[in-house]
């Protein structure tokens, strides 16, 4: 509507500049009744006869060319004003704009968890808002709802769950990606499939759980190279099979440094003050024995730094050196579950000695100011 008035104004004003002497009367109530026709005339004065009697006799009098100016000059601002506006509300709409989708996401965690860490990466790096909430690892009432009792849990618009870390950023990508399936079709992608390990213990395993469920067109756009997506989903398996095993070993290598990895725990996670207690000395006692079983279990060298420091050297390695990231100029999802994975050592001495000791640094630097700074596509 105003950009309409305004058009018509600058038509009056061209008019009446390129015949300031010879514009006929007919022409100008012809002209103006265009404005009064697409919007109220009261928007535009109550004068009547006497605002055209006015008009008309300076024309006559040879104000033609300066009524004409007025005219342009009114019509070009109604026009700036007009586009301004129109901006302003697009921007405000973008802003308005929930990425994701608009899915609204919960996430049940323990903060030190590295699988939960893996998620946290992922979603900060693409721009998903999610709640968190902190589940007590004692009594874990805060997931006692779910028949699953493990973390992370991520709740989508607080009816689809998703378990297991890999299929929570298999599932969100291939959402963020391929916008006509919903995520309750695209979690039938990812079964699950129970069996006994070598323990007598049943476990619950996820088909497909390092896969995008995305067309061919859609894989080729995501997966320009030859070879990126089956290097990524290696490493993505790599992360959970080898260096998620590291990571314990490490951070309890000794008496020294369990405790103060349960006082970081205890400090980070969701304890009572009695709970808190008996996790920062009976739990750090108990995981510095553990860790020797597990040191054993994946027959890790007697200084369990030595395979964090391989571990981590084959990685930057297999990025190279023409690589910032191994997804290119941006982290891909391999990048952000090895980072998620080794974050979780942040402010202990097992991390500053891999930091010191490897050549992980610049990589893990610079995925972090990608995933803090939210540098993901929408």
């Amino acid at each position: 509507m105003a950009a309409a008035c305004a058009r018509t104004l600058c038509k009056v004003g061209w008019a009446l500049l390129d015949s300031p002497a010879g514009l006929r009367p007919g022409t100008v109530y012809r002209l103006v009744g265009n404005v009064s026709a697409q919007g109220s005339r009261r928007a535009y004065g109550t004068g009547g006869t006497g605002v055209r009697s006015k008009l008309l006799s300076g024309l006559r009098g040879g104000g033609g060319r300066v009524v004409g100016c007025a005219f342009l000059l009114g019509g070009g601002l109604g026009l700036y004003h007009t586009v301004k506006l129109q901006v302003q509300q697009h921007l405000a709409e973008e802003d308005t704009k929930v990425p994701g989708g608009g899915l609204k996401l919960t996430l049940y965690q323990y903060k030190t968890c590295p699988f939960c860490s893996k998620v946290r990466a992922f979603l900060d790096y693409h721009r998903l808002p999610y709640e968190i909430v902190e589940v007590n690892p004692v009594m874990r009432k805060e997931i006692k709802w779910s028949t699953y009792r493990k973390v992370p849990i991520l709740m989508v618009d607080s009816e689809v769950q998703l378990n297991d870390s890999s299929v929570i950023i298999s599932a969100l990508k291939t959402y963020l990606i391929n916008k006509e399936k919903s995520m309750s079709e695209i979690l039938r992608c990812y079964p699950e499939l129970k069996s006994v390990n070598e323990s007598g213990k049943e476990v619950t395993e996820y088909s497909n759980k390092y896969w995008l469920m995305l067309s061919e067109d859609e894989t080729l756009e995501t997966y320009p190279e030859k070879d990126l997506q089956k290097e990524e989903m290696k490493w993505r398996k790599w992360a959970d099979d080898w260096l998620v095993h590291l990571i314990s070993p490490n951070v309890y290598r000794t008496t020294g440094e369990a405790l103060a990895s349960f006082d970081y725990i205890v400090r980070e996670g969701k304890f009572g003050a009695f709970e808190g207690f008996f996790a920062k000395y009976f739990g750090a006692a108990a995981m510095f024995l553990i860790s020797k079983r597990l040191k054993s279990r994946h027959n890790l060298q007697d200084d369990v730094r030595q395979d964090l420091y391989e571990a981590v050297n084959d990685w930057v390695a297999a990025i190279g050196k023409k690589r910032k990231f191994m997804g290119g100029d941006q982290p891909n999802l391999a990048d952000l579950a090895v980072f998620g994975v080794l974050r979780v050592m942040e402010g202990l001495q097992a991390f500053d000695d891999m930091m010191e000791n490897t050549k992980v640094k610049n990589w893990y630097r610079r995925v972090e100011r990608a995933s803090l700074n939210h540098e993901g596509p929408n």
